[in-house]
């Protein structure tokens, strides 16, 4: 499935329009010397899917469209500071094709312009004054930090289980996704089950989108991920396909990368071995089964072209290509 032909694009339009002048507008308020370069990171692609699912989630349930508009700027703004950070964080160059803030300014200044970012949308998520909603902003900016802090002191020396793969992708990505798909139903005024439901389904979509977009950093190419391949496995991070190639394969060379950080020839034999293990195909098929968890949810709606794009991006979470 190709990225340009997503229907969301069409369907949400005008809301992504009004989305991109609400974060525009909002950036203003801040100094030039961060305005531009986050300006830029905005600008430079991205496919929206954060604030599509908060406007589709929101259209489904019949909520405000401006307080739909507003929750899915503050969380694409969310979004954007996490970026800055995690690309400090791993000492990513490049993102979306443009250097990264870290590639040309101090690590201070990098994490102060996020910090910026992160208030940023937490004052435009506090605009239309609802609390449970607020509530929830904070908790899942808690679980993402709270996330990178443990990825960055919880290492042992061991190879993480499947279990601490499944709670730093929740905190790394699947938190933000719970977030926008049970925002509409919070907006909606809706009883605490269905805001349970709808959180377990973006859990469900992020689980997916995250698997996959580990097993094409390891299949992938430089041109299709705009970072170069394996460059989780290159900062010592072991992802899922990592992890069921390991169960296959007691392969010293695991230790020596995610332990010892060791690179040239050695990383890239041992992604060359993994590309060509099933270990891609096994992951990619915990990504299909999260995926197809979420489909039966979101066929408890009724039809409608809302209902369709998500299905859509439900399974562009499985099957896209950068």
């Amino acid at each position: 499935m190709k990225g340009n032909a997503l229907i969301y694009r069409t369907l949400l339009h005008e809301d992504l329009k009004d989305v991109r002048t609400r974060i525009l507008d909002e950036c203003r308020r801040i100094p030039e010397t961060i305005r531009r370069p986050v300006d830029l990171l905005i600008e430079s692609g991205g496919k929206r899917l954060r604030p599509a699912l908060v406007l589709l989630s929101s259209h489904l349930y019949h909520a405000d469209r401006s307080q739909a508009v507003t929750a899915a700027a503050a969380v694409e703004l969310l979004h954007t500071a996490t970026l800055i950070h995690d690309d400090l964080i791993d000492q990513a160059a490049i993102r979306r094709g443009v250097d990264t803030l870290n590639a040309t300014w101090s690590p201070m200044a990098t994490v102060l312009a996020g910090d910026v970012i992160f208030s940023q949308a937490a004052k435009v998520m506090a605009r239309d004054e609802n609390t449970v909603l607020m509530q929830r902003f904070a908790e899942t900016l808690e679980t993402i930090c709270l996330g990178e802090i443990g990825q960055m002191f919880g290492r042992n020396g061991n190879l993480p289980s499947i279990d601490s793969y499944y709670r730093r992708i929740y905190a790394k990505t699947a938190s933000l996704f719970s977030l926008c798909m049970e925002t509409g139903p919070i907006l909606a005024g809706c009883p605490a089950h269905t805001i349970a439901r709808s959180r377990r389904l973006g859990r469900l979509i992020g689980e997916a989108f995250q698997i996959t977009d580990d097993v094409l950093d390891l299949t992938g190419s430089m041109s299709e991920m705009g970072k170069p391949v394996g460059s989780d496995l290159s900062q010592g991070l072991a992802t899922l396909p990592v992890l069921m190639y390991a169960r296959e394969h007691p392969d010293p060379r695991l230790h020596a990368v995610i332990v010892q950080r060791a690179n040239g020839a050695i990383l890239h034999d041992l992604i060359d071995d993994i590309r060509q293990s099933e270990a891609p195909q096994q992951a990619l098929a915990l990504a299909e089964s999260h995926a197809g968890e979420a489909l039966v949810l979101i066929r408890e709606h009724p039809e409608t072209p809302y209902r369709r794009a998500l299905e859509e991006i439900v399974q562009f979470a499985i099957e896209r290509r950068h």
